[in-house]
C-alpha cells in the first residue's frame, strides 16, 4: 500500500485520474475537484480538503481520521459506507445536502456554517456534536442520540423527541418549534 505524507494537492481533477490507493497522512487537497471520483479503500489521516468539490464521491471503506473540511461541496455522500473505525470529521462553510450519516457514530462532530439540507442522521449517533450556524431544512433525524448536541445557533430543524434521544441537547428560540413539527399546531406571536 502507498503511504503518502505531508503533500499538498493543488487545482487537481480526480475524476479523470484516480487518486491513488493509499494511506494519506498530514496531506491537504486545496481547490481540487473529487466529483463522481471513487476514493473507495483509501485512508485518510489528519487531512484537510480546502475549497474541493467531492460531490457524489464514492466512499465504499474510505478512512476518513480527524479530517478537516473547509469550504467543500459535498453534495449526495454516504458516508455510512465509510470504515467506522476512529471515523471522525470537521466540517467548516460547506455544503453538505443529500448526504447520509446513516447509523454511523460521529461523536463529536463539528459543523460549521453548512448547509445540511435533506441530510439523512437516522440511528446516528451525535452525542456532543455541534451544529454552529447551520441550516437544516429537511433532515432526518429518527433513531437519533443527539444527547448534549448544540443546535442553539441553527435553523429549520425538525425533530420529533419522542423518537430521538435529546437528553441535554442544547436549543433557542424561536427555533425550538421545530421540536413541535410532528403535531402540526400552529404558533403565534
Amino acid at each position: 500500500m502507498t503511504y503518502i505524507e505531508e503533500k499538498t494537492y493543488d487545482k487537481l481533477n480526480f475524476q479523470t485520474n484516480s487518486l491513488k490507493k493509499g494511506e494519506y497522512e498530514n496531506c491537504i487537497f486545496n481547490n481540487c475537484d473529487f466529483s463522481n471520483a471513487d476514493l473507495s479503500e483509501i485512508i485518510f489521516l489528519d487531512c484537510e480538503f480546502i475549497d474541493c468539490n467531492l460531490s457524489l464521491t464514492k466512499l465504499v471503506n474510505s478512512a476518513f481520521r480527524d479530517t478537516k473540511f473547509k469550504a467543500c461541496k459535498i453534495l449526495g455522500l454516504h458516508f455510512e459506507t465509510c470504515n467506522d473505525f476512529g471515523l471522525s470529521f470537521f466540517f467548516d462553510s460547506c455544503l453538505l445536502s443529500n448526504s447520509s450519516f446513516f447509523e454511523i457514530n460521529i461523536k463529536k462532530t463539528v459543523f460549521k456554517n453548512c448547509q445540511l439540507q435533506e441530510v439523512d442522521f437516522t440511528g446516528c449517533n451525535l452525542t456532543g456534536a455541534n451544529f454552529d450556524n447551520c441550516d437544516l431544512t429537511g433532515s432526518i433525524f429518527n433513531n437519533s442520540i443527539l444527547e448534549k448536541v448544540d443546535f442553539r445557533t441553527s435553523t429549520n430543524y425538525s425533530i420529533n423527541p419522542e423518537n430521538n434521544r435529546i437528553r441535554k441537547a442544547k436549543f433557542s428560540l424561536p427555533d425550538i418549534v421545530g421540536l413541535l413539527d410532528k403535531y402540526d399546531i400552529v404558533i403565534e406571536k
